[in-house]
């Protein structure tokens, strides 16, 4: 007896629902060569049908590896579904990496293609004597709009599409067939490369879209400012297509704030999700411009922790809800998600709702969370005590893209690298990650909260804290600030705003302000780097 059909998860259905329910939606883009380029569901999916025909006569296979180095536009949108549908893998590679580490990926990955913004041809054209099994490369523009080019066996994607037909066999594919690849920033050695399956893409899709979550729906107009080659863009490309609601992509202005308060004003948008520093761009911009963004409801934050400024001015200046989520690449992306306030929580107002607000939230159904110590002893959640965070789930890495030994645990439990609490509630707090977590006199210190702190002032624009030796202490917190062009702060007088905030000895022992600080690819603070800039410090006594 066979009670239920047994039919797979996989992007293709998402493709073929999108296309027969929601036709008609939009899709909006930002390119090179159109400021504005509109289209809908029905027409991307005819083109990808083109793409996918395309892909053939290139002579790629099922489980051949395709690279993208593309900004968040319609034909990136058109590649995801071409080639995952098409039982290929897409491997979407972050450009702002060094150039050392886009060679070792795209040669790691196998990359047969790659399919390139005109930006990045350069990049390309440097790299290119050195990527061991690329065959060639289509470049993401018009024919009008060909660069100039010292690569070999170039293609121009428009005129590739042209010359197909716009129906297509897709082949039956399982769902645990690999769909995409994306590979961490690599901060610690060389980036590794997470291989996500049409399973754990729709089952990220399921848990995200839901009303706890991203909670989209058709009458949505979503704004992805995270990048599509950053952990699937937070699996928006494919989200919203499945839920028919409208799609805006902003190219490479994404870190623009003028571009997009008019993308989100124009188009409507009721839902962006960013990164906090392009959040703080957009933020300034209509501060600066005394400008509103009245159809915005809500604003996803990810990948660090949302200032509580950001929080605030959101909320109290525009009435927008802002919602904090927690994950990783490793985790497809996300794993917890503090959007709607359950009911238990009703009576929270004031700082203490703030406070909770500001947590990363409670894990999402299908993502099982435990904190533990030194000894792997599981703490308990009192919301105090901290410990490494593990996961397990359907979408949580087992083993890194062709590597040996498996990621997890014996008992199947993933080290996130993070160090957090949980609390009565279940909201997880993310308090450092483990490799910057600060040991002061055998007691522990949050990076990560004493910059929360720091940016609460009025007067400072950017904030991160390191641990440095120290020959009394083992460690101490040095607080580096970037503040606004008018201020006359001093480091003094920043040292004594954390008084009365955290215990004294949570007070960094030294303060230096500079001109910019360092982040990695995907937009966080470069925790290494300030460290080695940093390395021969030498402390005031």
């Amino acid at each position: 007896m066979i009670p239920m059909q047994d039919a797979p998860l996989s992007i293709t259905n998402v493709m073929r629902h999108a296309e027969r329910y929601f036709g008609e939606q939009e899709i909006v883009s930002i390119t090179p060569d159109n400021p504005r380029h509109r289209y809908t569901y029905r027409d991307a999916f005819k083109r990808v049908r083109k793409l996918a025909n395309a892909l053939e006569r290139l002579g790629l296979q099922r489980g051949d590896v395709i690279g993208t180095l593309a900004w968040n536009d319609y034909r990136h949108f058109e590649l995801y579904y071409a080639i995952s549908c098409s039982g290929m893998v897409c491997h979407t590679i972050n450009p702002r990496l060094f150039g050392e580490q886009i060679e070792f990926i795209i040669n790691h990955a196998e990359d047969r293609w790659l399919f390139v913004d005109p930006d990045f041809i350069p990049l390309v054209e440097k790299l290119a004597p050195r990527l061991n099994h690329l065959k060639g490369v289509v470049v993401l523009c018009p024919e009008a709009a060909m660069p100039e080019t010292t690569l070999s066996n170039v293609r121009c994607y428009e005129a590739l599409l042209k010359a197909e037909m716009d129906e297509f066999s897709w082949p039956d594919l399982s769902e645990t067939t690999p769909s995409a690849l994306c590979y961490t920033s690599g901060t610690t050695g060389n980036p590794k490369g997470v291989l996500y399956t049409h399973r754990s893409t729709i089952l990220q899709c399921y848990a995200t879209t839901a009303p706890n979550a991203f909670g989209l729906s058709s009458k949505d107009v979503v704004l992805p400012i995270v990048p599509m080659f950053h952990a699937n863009g937070w699996s928006l490309v494919y989200s919203c297509p499945m839920n028919g609601a409208k799609l805006v992509l902003a190219g490479n202005k994404a870190g623009d704030g003028a571009e997009l308060t008019d993308l989100i004003n124009v188009e409507g948008v009721t839902f962006t999700a960013g990164v906090p520093t392009v959040l703080s761009a957009l933020l300034r911009h209509l501060r600066e411009h005394n400008l509103t963004v009245p159809s915005l409801i809500r604003v996803g934050v990810g990948g660090a922790a949302c200032p509580k400024s950001i929080y605030e001015e959101f909320e109290t200046l525009h009435d927008v809800r802002v919602e904090q989520g927690w994950g990783m690449t490793e985790l497809n992306p996300i794993a917890t998600y503090n959007g709607v306030v359950k009911p238990a929580l009703s009576h929270l107002d004031g700082s203490e709702l703030t406070t909770k607000k500001l947590k990363q939230g409670p894990a999402l159904f299908g993502v099982d969370i435990k904190i533990v110590d030194d000894h792997e002893r599981e703490i308990p959640w009192d919301g105090k005590s901290s410990g490494a965070v593990k996961v397990r789930g359907p979408w949580v890495i087992h083993q890194y893209f062709r590597h040996e030994q498996p990621a997890v645990d014996n008992t199947g439990w993933f080290d996130t690298g993070d160090i957090g609490t949980i609390d009565h509630d279940g909201y997880l707090q993310i308090t450092d990650r483990s490799k910057d977590v600060i040991k002061s006199g055998g007691e522990w210190i949050s990076s990560i909260e004493l910059e929360n702190l720091a940016v609460s002032h009025p007067d400072v624009e950017e904030a991160a804290v390191i641990g440095l030796p120290h020959p009394k202490w083992t460690e101490r917190p040095l607080l580096l600030l970037v503040v606004k062009d008018d201020s006359q702060l001093t480091p003094q007088t920043m040292l004594s705003w954390f008084e009365d905030k955290v215990a004294k000895w949570w007070v960094p022992s030294d303060c230096v302000i500079v001109d910019k600080l360092p982040h990695t690819a995907t937009g966080k603070l470069s925790k290494k780097d300030l460290r080695d800039s940093f390395k021969d410090f030498q402390w005031r006594d």
